[in-house]
């Protein structure tokens, strides 16, 4: 019997907890993560503007990787804390759960709840340094993983207030040692911040992509509504847009302030929904009780108003919920004071008590629009109808496929080299690029854990055909049942055979459209694969570079050129991989298939209208912006891949 005993029982103590367990607190330690010790200072930042204290808040990533976030707030608390023995503004960035948002009348409403924001930050940074403007003086310190390293210091005195605090990652903590956090997203949810909050002024500087700008909106949802459908690029089918904005007493009490809920809308030419909600200016990529709220009261206005208004008769079968929110773009905003959050990154809200506050607003707003837009209801009726007929067409036309029948109890695809694992913390299912690629692939792998599927050329382009076609495509079929899942309405993610499911193709032109292509595909008919981390992109090497007894595989010719300097004068060989076809199987295990060696890129749609407009430009029918965007990102292909 293996040794157990008191021993064994390990405590951590102060930050500790955070350095072992990081996806805990921030919910990855990749990109997604990484972005997210930004939103967790900013959001702090945020929070002082809705107590109304804070104007401007200051963003600044910078060529080193450090990141700044600066406010004319009322600056973190200086001086001896009452219960802690130490330095209130050390408590705050050494202790978790130390914080002002557990007192009501500090704040009110916040976005950073937990109280463990600036500490978490703290412990997942090589370095983190402070400045407080308070109380006539400028306060210092400086902490390293957690730890201070300085004692709070008075550096002199001001006329200002405000927290200016600049921090590093640690690259101990995150994928690969991999530290640059993602301009063009951070971009986003700062705009999305300055459209939430009308008359806050954001200021966004990255030095990376040379790159400066203000964000500062008057009229908030409204704004952000006529962006995004811009972004969009579908145009809408009525004139006006839908809004209001209503507060509701607090079920949980005279000492809860009410509930506030704001929502913009309006319907497009768009063929998928997309509502984008909010809880104290938090994203809430997973919905929860607000946006279901949201959804259920939508679907039972637009029945209830359609009937009486004749636009579906009594023997009429109600609208779906997919009738009703196909083409629509919605942002909902919720603030509610101590809100219950699913896990610490605040992706899905858990506050039943929102339920009735939406209900009640948003119908009551909905209907007096209904009724003093006549126009324009009679377009959004129309619009609903030809959604309804379009959702009855495509069920038959399922049908009719399942009948000869490629899904209905098929076997696994003959192409499939499948693993012996079911288990999906290990099981791997590779998508390759080609059969010889395939082939090579089947040899190389770890066939307890590995599986492969080969693709013959390139699937079908999802975003230029209907479901009945698509359906019927030996490619796309072999894929979804290889997965197992299902796609659209029917998708059961319980029935996933594989954990990981990987994009493996070569590194040119061709293998980033077939790379695109499966993503578009995913995107549109298993969105919830892409929501779990499921989807991955393998990075197979471009060269081997060679001289003497050293070799090393490369990536990018950023990495060729850096080794070439190194090397100056000397001697060496460089093998360039036109196609994962040209390794043998024992290359293609070391670079692209071991675990312990390669590098895998997980997919995410963290901006979903950054996501959509890219799939238009590089799917839809104009080749002059596909051109313009292909010739722009030509040389970043990471990001062109994703």
């Amino acid at each position: 019997m293996s040794h157990y005993s008191q021993e064994d029982i390990k405590v951590l103590k102060g930050l500790e907890p955070v350095r072992k367990r990081p996806g805990m607190y921030i919910g990855s330690i990749g990109k997604a993560g990484l972005n997210h010790l930004v939103y967790e200072i900013v959001d702090n930042s945020v929070d002082e503007y809705m107590s109304g204290f804070c104007t401007k808040i200051m963003v600044k990533i910078n060529e080193d990787d450090t990141i700044e976030v600066m406010d004319n707030g009322r600056g973190i608390p200086v001086g001896p804390h009452p219960t802690e023995k130490k330095d209130t503004l050390e408590v705050v960035f050494t202790t978790l759960h130390a914080g002002g948002k557990f007192n009501t009348e500090t704040y009110k409403i916040s976005g950073g709840l937990h109280g463990v924001g600036a500490s978490v930050v703290n412990a997942l940074s090589e370095f983190l340094e402070v400045w407080v403007h308070r109380n006539g003086k400028i306060y210092y310190q400086k902490y390293s993983r957690g730890k201070k390293v300085t004692e709070v210091e008075i550096l002199g005195e001001t006329n200002k207030t405000g927290t200016h605090i600049k921090f590093k990652p640690d690259a101990e903590i995150f994928e690969n040692g991999d530290i640059e956090v993602e301009g063009q997203i951070i971009e986003n949810r700062l705009r999305e911040l300055a459209f939430l909050n009308p008359g806050l002024e954001i200021e966004f500087i990255d030095e990376k992509r040379n790159k400066k700008q203000k964000f500062l909106f008057k009229e908030g949802l409204s704004e952000f509504l006529d962006y995004l459908i811009k972004k969009n690029k579908k145009a809408p089918i009525h004139e006006s847009p839908i809004f209001g904005k209503g507060s509701f007493k607090n079920p949980r009490g005279e000492n809860f302030s009410d509930i506030i809920v704001e929502f913009s809308m309006m319907y497009t030419r768009n063929d998928y929904p997309h509502i984008f909600s909010f809880v104290n200016n938090i994203r809430t990529v997973e919905g929860g009780e607000h946006e279901s709220a949201f959804k259920t009261t939508l679907t039972r206005v637009m029945n209830d108003y359609a009937k009486k208004a004749g636009f579906l008769k009594e023997k009429d079968p109600n609208f779906t919920g997919e009738d009703v929110r196909e083409g629509l773009i919605a942002i909902l905003s919720i603030k509610l004071p101590d809100p219950v959050f699913e896990g610490q990154t605040k992706a899905k809200l858990g506050s039943k008590e929102v339920r009735a506050a939406v209900n009640d607003i948003v119908a009551e707003y909905l209907v007096k629009y209904l009724d003093s837009h006549p126009k324009d209801t009679k377009l959004i009726f129309e619009r609903i109808k030809e959604a309804a007929r379009a959702r009855i067409s495509a069920r038959k036309a399922r049908e009719k496929v399942k009948r000869k029948s490629i899904f209905e109890n098929s076997p696994l695809p003959g192409k499939l080299a499948d693993c012996t694992s079911n288990n999906l913390d290990e099981s791997e299912l590779f998508i390759v690029e080609g059969n010889s690629a395939g082939g090579n692939a089947k040899t190389a792998r770890d066939r307890n854990f590995q599986a492969i599927l080969p693709l013959r050329g390139k699937i079908i382009n999802v975003e230029k055909h209907d479901i009945e076609r698509l359906m019927k495509n030996e490619q796309v079929a072999n894929i979804i049942s290889a997965i197992g899942t299902g796609i659209g309405e029917n998708f059961d993610i319980s029935k996933l055979r594989y954990g990981k499911i990987i994009i493996m193709t070569d590194a040119d032109v061709d293998g980033a459209h077939i790379r695109t292509l499966l993503l578009a595909l995913f995107y549109r008919f298993m969105p919830e694969l892409l929501k779990a981390g499921r989807i991955y992109a393998a990075q197979p090497p471009l060269y081997k570079f060679k001289s003497g007894k050293f070799e090393k595989y490369l990536y990018s010719d950023a990495e060729l050129e850096e080794l070439k300097k190194e090397f100056e004068g000397k001697k060496y060989s460089l093998q360039r991989y036109k196609g994962l076809g040209e390794m043998n199987s024992d290359q293609l295990w070391e670079t692209t298939m071991n675990p312990e060696k390669r590098k895998l890129i997980q997919i995410n749609i963290d901006d979903i209208v950054e996501t959509e407009e890219i799939l238009e430009i590089l799917m839809g029918s104009d080749p002059s912006a596909r051109r313009e965007f292909i010739e722009e990102h030509a040389l970043k292909v990471k990001e062109l891949d994703i």
